[in-house]
C-alpha cells in the first residue's frame, strides 16, 4: 500500500508525554476494569439507583425490576471491585456507593452523549 514512515512528526516533549502518561501494566488494566462496569445496562441501573440512596437488594429488585439473584450478583461484583460497599443494620445489608466519583463518571457520560 505505501512505505513505512520512519519520520516522527510529534516534538520530543510531547512523544514524552505520551509515553509518560498513557497508561500500562497494573494501571492500564485497573482503568479497563473501572470502565467495564459500566458496559452492563443492569450495572448502570443499579449504580444510578444507589447514587440516589443506598438500598437493600430487595428494594433494589423491586424498584428496578431485577430479580434478587441477579442484584445479589452484580452487588457482590461491584462489593470485589470497591465500588460499592455494605453496611448491616440487623438483619439486612445496606448497599451504597462508596464515594461520588462513579457517579460523576456516569453524568459526564450522559453530559458527553447530550443525554
Amino acid at each position: 500500500m505505501g512505505a513505512t514512515c520512519n519520520l516522527m512528526l510529534l516534538d520530543r516533549r510531547t512523544a514524552e508525554l505520551v509515553r509518560e502518561y498513557v497508561p500500562e501494566g497494573d494501571v492500564l488494566d485497573s482503568v479497563v476494569m473501572f470502565f467495564s462496569i459500566f458496559a452492563d445496562s443492569t450495572r448502570v441501573r443499579m449504580l444510578s439507583a444507589l447514587a440516589i440512596s443506598e438500598m437493600c437488594v430487595t428494594d433494589l429488585s423491586r424498584v428496578l425490576n431485577i430479580n434478587q439473584t441477579t442484584v445479589s450478583h452484580q452487588l457482590r461484583l461491584l462489593k470485589n471491585l470497591g465500588i460499592v460497599k455494605c453496611e448491616r443494620n440487623g438483619k439486612i445489608i445496606f448497599y451504597s456507593l462508596v464515594n461520588d466519583i462513579v457517579n460523576d463518571v456516569m453524568l459526564k457520560g450522559v453530559e458527553f452523549l447530550g443525554c
